[in-house]
């Protein structure tokens, strides 16, 4: 049973894997999102009407639909369900004994108190991969605590080493700690998947937010570690490699890394200033690190007699890294973008034919497919039941008739 529409059948290197996702927002989406593109097959479940919040998340919005949500939902199906029926959890028990993994990002206990919780869902499929995202973990003290992406920011840490150097404290320009759960959550599902091929059974996912951002600092971390002392806002540039951050040219910033002291080398004589290498305040990175304000300020002064095209076009004949600060316009149009095919078009039936952003990781024998645009609340709610639970459509419309199930097509 279907809604009329053909379907095209999924490739990649997960095709095959169904994924049941209740997850909402986007540190779950996230995750989703990256299991569509690369094959499964990912059964979106929200309340009828839609229950993700991320629906609400504008502006702007497309014909009438959140920017936000359209892109982060794409190549999924829509089903609506209502779990404060006994009828509906049963329903979404019986497509858990079908799936491969089920990914929820609610607070600890909330699955449990609907009855779809790790050991319940477990008993029914215990092959079943449990994914669960929450702010802290589902142990420790902290793990009823609510958390968002700001929240975790700056519970973590990072809210701390983030700023100016004059101590303002600056929330990162996008939501890293929600999108790093996303993607820890994709790393645990696939490594628990592999465990399956020899154990033959799943496990529970435990992925936090916060853990996620304190390995993703590892080197922050351990420079603390290291020194007993507590780092602090350094702008754009970074505590053990100099010269490393935003620099000033006549007409605009730029970017450059000097990560090693052969390009520490190649630096001074791409900039004219040999000098520099044979001045013992600025011998190694070590000292220069020590006087880093000292060698900034005369970079700064030096590159402000030149055009910041300029000044990368000398550094990378130089094989320095440096490039101009891009707006999001100038990335979306740029000839890389699209070499790499990283904001392809996905139609949709509201919003029609609308740009959405690229699959990361290029696979040259099983590469990411995106086709499809996120789906409306319930619009495959038939077709999601028909193929996977094989329920006929007479049995589908009573469960659509007596509420249990929403759906835009009958």
């Amino acid at each position: 049973m279907t809604d009329g529409k053909a379907k095209q059948p999924k490739t990649g290197p997960l095709a095959g894997i169904k994924v049941l996702d209740f997850s909402h927002a986007l540190a779950g989406p996230y995750a989703t999102l990256l299991l569509a593109d690369y094959g499964a097959d990912v059964y979106k479940l929200e309340a009828p009407g839609g229950s993700d919040m991320g629906r609400g998340w504008g502006p702007p919005f497309q014909s009438g639909l959140a920017s936000f949500f359209l892109g982060l939902n794409r190549g999924k199906q829509g089903i609506s369900i209502d779990l404060k029926k006994p009828e509906g959890i049963e329903l979404c028990l019986q497509l858990v004994e079908k799936m491969d993994v089920v990914i929820e990002n609610f607070r600890p206990g909330t699955m449990d108190r609907l009855g779809l919780g790790y050991e319940a869902v477990k008993a029914r499929n215990p092959k079943l991969i449990y994914c669960s995202i929450s702010g802290y973990g589902q142990t420790g003290p902290s793990c009823h605590e609510t958390a968002m992406d700001l929240i975790v920011q700056c519970s973590s840490g990072l809210l701390s080493v983030t700023g100016t150097e004059q101590g303002e404290q600056v929330r990162c320009g996008y939501s890293v700690a929600d999108v790093s759960a996303g993607m820890f959550a994709v790393m645990g599902i696939l490594m628990a998947l592999h465990s399956r091929h020899s154990t033959g059974v799943g496990q529970h996912v435990d992925v936090s937010m916060q853990d996620c951002m304190i390995s993703a600092m590892t080197s922050n971390y351990m420079y603390f570690l290291g020194s007993g002392v507590n780092p602090a806002p350094l702008g754009s540039a970074f505590a053990t490699v100099v010269p490393y951050r935003v620099f000033t040219a006549k007409d605009k910033g730029f970017a450059l890394a000097a990560g090693s002291e052969k390009l520490w080398h190649e630096f001074c004589v791409a900039i004219g200033l040999p000098e520099l290498e044979t001045d013992p305040k600025y011998a190694n990175n070590a000292v220069r690190s020590e006087n880093r304000p000292a060698l900034e300020d005369v970079l700064n002064c030096h590159f402000a007699a030149k055009t910041a095209d300029e000044w990368i076009d000398a550094l990378r004949a130089a094989g320095i890294p440096a490039t101009p600060v891009n707006t999001f316009a100038d990335v979306a149009a740029h000839p890389q973008s699209a070499a790499r095919g990283m904001f392809p078009t996905v139609d949709h039936p509201v919003v029609g034919p609308h740009r959405v952003v690229g699959a990361p990781v290029k696979l040259s024998a099983t590469p990411p497919q995106i086709t499809t645009g996120a789906p409306l609340p319930g619009q495959h709610s038939l077709e999601a039941l028909g193929e996977v639970l094989n329920l006929d459509r007479d049995v589908a419309r009573s469960l659509v008739e007596r509420g249990i199930v929403f759906s835009h097509s009958l």
